[in-house]
């Protein structure tokens, strides 16, 4: 082999081996693509799983409430394929939010099946009803931080407007009248609150007048609106005696010393004031100020005899 042939050799070789990288690193990343699209549609299929779920159940109980002599069979059992396949697999996934679906889709299929046996052994609803309708409030809110929050903790979601729970659930028809004397929008709102999400705005606890009455303390102004004041505490009522008890006291060493320096002689504060009247008295007797420039005038103006 000549030195050209072997140089020929070696180039294409190392071409071809260039093009092979190349193929295995595309056919690499075409299968990684493919496994991510297929996780996406796995967890999106879990979402919409759980939300035909909660809405058949939601259904199911409206019916239940309207017809009491209802069979067993009107209630279906809760199926969770989507979920199954992702627990078997290995996609990269909050776990923890799972496992909350997971225990979710037990409490609705354990009072499903209360409600079975209420309805076979024809005893009373209402208390299954209850715990049913309890049970799918719970499911829309886990539903809800799911898809809008990657099923993170409700206190490590940040700050909710409680609209946007609202138009969540009218979005995925969820309607407020959907149980009998329940506001469920409302009622979804508080169980997302109790369980640490921060909701926005908070709900009111005191009324105006209650609220402005806590504000005003001891130096409020007493002519404000509703006119309250706190009451003055042990320590504030007993140091205003004191400075009360000194006041006096000071007063009354003050008349005793001007009766022992003074006497029967006039105080200060009355040679002040007799001293004002003769000043007054004074000025009285002094001609007015038009009256002596007249004179001046006319003495001015006088001629000699």
């Amino acid at each position: 082999m000549s030195e050209a042939q072997f140089y020929t050799f070696f180039t294409g070789g190392l071409g071809l081996l260039i093009a092979a990288a190349l193929m295995i690193a595309w056919q690499l990343w075409r299968i990684r693509d493919e496994e991510r699209d297929g996780a996406i549609s796995a967890l999106d299929g879990v979402s919409h799983e759980m939300r035909i779920n909660l809405q058949r159940f939601v259904n199911e109980i409206a019916q239940l409430v309207e017809t009491r002599e209802a069979g067993p069979d009107v209630l279906l059992p809760v199926q969770h394929p989507q979920l199954d396949g992702v627990n078997a697999s290995l996609i990269k996934t909050n776990r923890n939010a799972i496992a909350v679906i997971g225990a979710t889709y037990q409490e609705l299929e354990a009072r499903k099946m209360a409600l079975r046996a209420a309805l076979a052994q024809k005893r009373d609803l209402t208390p299954s009803l209850d715990d049913a309708m309890d049970a799918t409030i719970n499911g829309i809110a886990t539903l809800y931080m799911w898809e809008e929050h990657a099923g993170v903790r409700p206190a490590e979601a940040g700050t909710v407007r409680s609209w946007h729970v609202r138009d969540w659930m009218k979005a995925h028809g969820f309607a407020a009248s959907s149980f009998p004397g329940m506001h469920l929008r409302d009622e979804v709102v508080e169980r997302l609150r109790q369980y640490g999400l921060h909701l926005t705005p908070r709900p009111l606890t005191h009324t105006a007048h209650e609220y402005y009455s806590m504000q005003y303390d001891r130096k409020a102004d007493p002519r404000a609106p509703f006119w309250k004041r706190k009451p003055k505490s042990e320590e504030v009522m007993s140091v205003a005696v004191a400075d009360e008890a000194a006041d006096f006291m000071e007063d009354d060493m003050d008349s005793g010393f001007e009766e022992a320096v003074y006497g029967d002689s006039p105080t200060p504060s009355e040679e002040v004031d007799a001293a004002l009247a003769e000043i007054e008295a004074m000025d009285d007797d002094l001609p007015d100020e038009e009256d002596a420039f007249s004179d001046e005038d006319s003495d001015a103006n006088r001629l000699p005899n």
